[in-house]
């Protein structure tokens, strides 16, 4: 209902014009280049110190009735994460920059651009980020043996899902930020999400509280939705995580274009 309700009014001319703007940016020079290829290692280095290294001593593991290395259980939440990773660069950071010190927004607005679009297009934005880390982490996994191809090009959809949602909640977070004190709390929770959404072990190895906990939090349904692609586990859950993922994204967008409003405009 609220995807719906955030699609019914965007205009997708002025959401390119959004987008255009920060395609002219990423032209400006090598910089931005940089900082955007240095995320994707991070999520790789993880899988192959942690995946592939400690993977060596712990062995295989029994996940929904199918055994598999370690490797192939921790690589597809690294490809979950990278996907979190690229959207939350870009619509926390990045989009705060803008809207408290660049004062960017202000003079969009200053344009037929509304807050609401201004919040689709850099979603969209976001969401090309993500996917470039995505995309050629897939290509890792493959050639590592760690996916099929098949099974890799099935999973794609399901990251630029996961940069959908983290990118509105990111945009909803930072909405409300009153300084870059603020991050603290953010990496802080980001960085509990990454250790304990079920990418390193499973989440039935928890205690019961604690399962339940985990299985409330989005990168869980991120990962969830993402290994059983890459495995080939397909079920009805698969459909929960994604709709999780798709009120999230609309959630946030909806949430950020008010908090635009409210700021902006009043």
């Amino acid at each position: 209902m609220v995807t719906t309700l955030v699609a019914s009014r965007v205009s997708p001319g002025r959401v390119g014009a959004v987008i255009g703007r920060n395609v002219g940016a990423l032209r400006s020079g090598p910089s931005y280049w940089i900082v955007l290829l240095s995320g994707f290692f991070e999520p790789l280095l993880y899988l192959l110190s942690i995946g592939v290294g400690v993977g060596a001593l712990i062995g295989e593991l029994t996940v929904g009735g199918r055994t598999m290395s370690y490797a192939s259980f921790v690589a597809p939440a690294m490809l979950a994460v990278s996907a979190m990773s690229g959207a939350l660069a870009e619509t926390t950071f990045n989009f705060f920059f803008k809207l408290k010190y660049m004062k960017t927004f202000e003079a969009v607005l200053a344009t037929p651009v509304r807050p609401i679009e201004i919040a689709v297009g850099e979603l969209v934005w976001s969401i090309a980020r993500g996917s470039l880390y995505t995309a050629i982490f897939l290509v890792v996994m493959v050639v590592m043996g760690l996916a099929e191809p098949g099974w890799a090009l099935a999973a794609f959809p399901a990251t630029v899902l996961v940069g959908l949602a983290f990118g509105g909640l990111g945009m909803a977070v930072s909405t409300l930020m009153r300084g870059w004190q603020d991050f603290d709390l953010m990496g802080t929770g980001q960085f509990a999400l990454f250790l304990f959404s079920g990418t390193f072990s499973p989440v039935q190895d928890y205690p019961v509280g604690v399962e339940v906990l985990i299985q409330l939090t989005p990168l869980y349904h991120a990962v969830e939705l993402v290994r059983g692609l890459c495995m080939g586990m397909l079920g009805w859950g698969l459909l929960g995580h994604a709709a999780y993922l798709a009120v999230l994204a609309g959630a946030g967008v909806w949430f950020a274009s008010r908090r635009l409003t409210r700021v902006l405009c009043d």
